[in-house]
């Protein structure tokens, strides 16, 4: 990753589909990444790791087990390492993710939502 500025809002205009994380930098060993969400996606954990999300634009609903997180903009959640969680975004939803360095999309869930991590122009 280079030392140059990185604007979030023209990374998520070079997002062209939904539940696809890009890597925005990275800082240490983590990645920041963006995506644009659409739709319900998979009930997963990360078992060794937390996943921050931070919504730019849009309503994002982290659904857990026993309760419903509801994030608006500028809104930071962290799902503790885990904790089995499914994101649904009702409407499009651009977020922000901070999450260690090759973890995957779907958490232990696999399957046919994984994507490989995409690198921005």
């Amino acid at each position: 990753m280079t030392d140059d500025v990185r604007n979030i809002r023209t990374a998520l205009d070079a997002v062209a589909h939904h539940w696809q994380p890009h890597r925005l930098t990275s800082v240490n060993d983590y990645d920041v990444k963006v995506a644009k969400l659409h739709g319900e996606f998979v009930w997963h954990s990360h078992p060794d790791t937390d996943e921050l999300f931070l919504v730019v634009e849009g309503t994002l609903t982290i659904q857990l087990r026993d309760r419903d997180v509801v994030l608006g903009p500028s809104d930071v959640f962290v799902v503790p390492r885990g904790v089995e969680h499914c994101p649904r975004a009702d409407d499009e939803v651009s977020i922000v993710l901070v999450e260690p360095r090759g973890t995957v999309n779907t958490g232990d869930a696999g399957g046919d939502r994984t994507e490989p991590l995409r690198e921005l122009p």
